[in-house]
C-alpha cells in the first residue's frame, strides 16, 4: 500500500508539472501576442478576422453636406431632417457611385444623419466594398453627424461629446469667457487595426463653422482639447500612429492649422497638401476647409504625395453630392 501510496504522489507531482509548464508556455505565448498587438487590440479583434494581405490602406474623408435618411427623426427639430430634398435620391446614387469608384478602406463622413444609416446604405448599395464595421459619437439633438466606415476592425471609441471646451481669445459683450458643450459630438476617436502590428488612431472632427473672433476662438479651443487628448494618448503609446481629417473649417495658413502643426506641440501633426489645393466650393473651390493630418509615426512612413485630391466626377456631379471636395489618404503598411 505504502508503495502504491508513492506511486501516485509520484505521478500527482509529475502532472502537476506538466500543467505548470503548458501554462507557463501558455503564459508565454499571451506575451508574445501582447508585443504585436496590445490588451485593446485583443479585444477588438473578431476571433475569425484574417487581415487583408495588402501593403497600402486609404481614408476617404468627406463633408457630404446635409446628408440625410428620408424619414423624420422626431426627437430633431429641423426642416431639412424632417422634409428632405426631392433631389435626396440623385444625391444618394451618386454618392453611392463616388464611394465604389474611391474604393477606399476607411471612409469618414461629416455633415451624415447617422451610423445606422451608413450600416443599411452599406449593406444594400456597397456590399461587394465590404464595409463592416461602423462608429459614431452623435448628437441627441442634431442631424449632422462624424460618422466612420471601415473595413478593418475598430477598437475603443473616445466621444467628446460632454466636453465643455473653452472659446480661445475671445470675450464676450460683459467681458466673461465663453465656454461650449453643444458641438464637440462632432469630435471622436477611434482606434483602428489595418493589420496585426500596431494599431491606428482615427480622429474625425467638422469643427465650429464661421468667421469671426468668436468663431476662431471655439475652433481653437475645440483643438487644445484635442491636442491634450493626443498627448494621453502618445503617453500611452510612445509610437502612437495618429490621423486627424474631416472638415476644420479654416484656411491653410489660419492660426487654427498653425496651432496644430506647431513644431513645439507634444503632438505636431503635418499637412501634406500644398496650400493651393482647394476643397470648397466643390463646384469651383476657391479654399481648402478639408484636411488629412498625420503625426511624425506614420510621415516617416509616407509618400510625400500620400494624401490628394482625388477627381471622382465632374464638377458639377460632385457639386449634386456635395458643397465640400473629398480629400483622400494612402498609407504604407510596414
Amino acid at each position: 500500500m505504502k508503495n502504491i501510496f508513492c506511486c501516485l504522489t509520484l505521478l500527482a507531482g509529475l502532472f502537476s508539472c506538466q500543467a505548470q509548464e503548458h501554462q507557463a508556455s501558455t503564459d508565454q505565448t499571451a506575451t508574445t501576442q501582447l508585443k504585436n498587438l496590445n490588451d485593446s487590440s485583443i479585444i477588438a479583434l473578431p476571433e475569425d478576422y484574417q487581415f487583408p494581405d495588402q501593403k497600402h490602406f486609404s481614408l476617404l474623408s468627406w463633408n457630404v453636406e446635409h446628408f440625410v435618411d428620408p424619414y423624420d427623426n422626431p426627437y430633431i427639430n429641423n426642416k431639412r431632417e424632417d422634409n428632405p430634398s426631392e433631389e435626396l435620391d440623385e444625391k444618394r446614387a451618386l454618392f453611392v457611385a463616388a464611394l465604389r469608384k474611391a474604393d477606399a478602406d476607411l471612409v469618414l463622413l461629416q455633415e451624415f444623419e447617422s451610423e445606422a444609416y451608413l450600416m443599411q446604405l452599406a449593406k444594400d448599395s456597397l456590399p461587394e466594398l465590404g464595409y463592416e464595421f461602423f462608429a459614431s459619437a452623435e448628437s441627441p439633438t442634431w442631424y449632422m453627424n462624424v460618422v466612420v466606415m471601415s473595413r478593418f476592425p475598430l477598437g475603443p471609441l473616445h466621444a467628446y461629446g460632454d466636453v465643455h471646451t473653452p472659446v480661445l481669445k475671445h470675450l464676450n459683450k460683459d467681458g466673461s469667457r465663453e465656454r461650449q458643450d453643444h458641438l464637440n459630438t462632432r469630435l471622436l476617436s477611434v482606434q483602428f487595426f489595418p493589420s496585426a502590428q500596431a494599431p491606428y488612431w482615427l480622429n474625425g472632427v467638422h469643427l465650429k463653422a464661421g468667421r469671426g473672433a468668436r468663431n476662431n476662438g471655439m475652433r481653437l479651443g475645440q483643438i487644445r482639447f484635442l491636442q491634450a487628448a493626443f498627448a494621453e494618448l502618445q503617453q500611452t503609446d510612445p509610437e502612437l500612429k495618429l490621423i486627424m481629417a474631416g472638415d476644420f473649417n479654416a484656411l491653410p495658413n489660419s492660426p487654427e492649422l498653425k496651432q496644430l502643426t506647431d513644431p513645439k506641440a507634444k503632438v505636431p501633426l503635418f499637412d501634406l497638401l500644398d496650400i493651393n489645393q482647394l476643397t470648397h466650393p466643390a463646384e469651383q473651390p476657391e479654399r481648402r476647409l478639408d484636411y488629412i493630418l498625420i503625426n511624425r509615426a506614420i510621415k516617416q512612413e509616407s509618400a510625400e504625395d500620400a494624401i490628394s485630391l482625388p477627381t471622382i466626377f465632374s464638377p458639377d456631379s460632385m457639386r449634386k453630392i456635395s458643397d465640400h471636395l473629398p480629400v483622400m489618404g494612402k498609407f504604407k503598411l510596414k
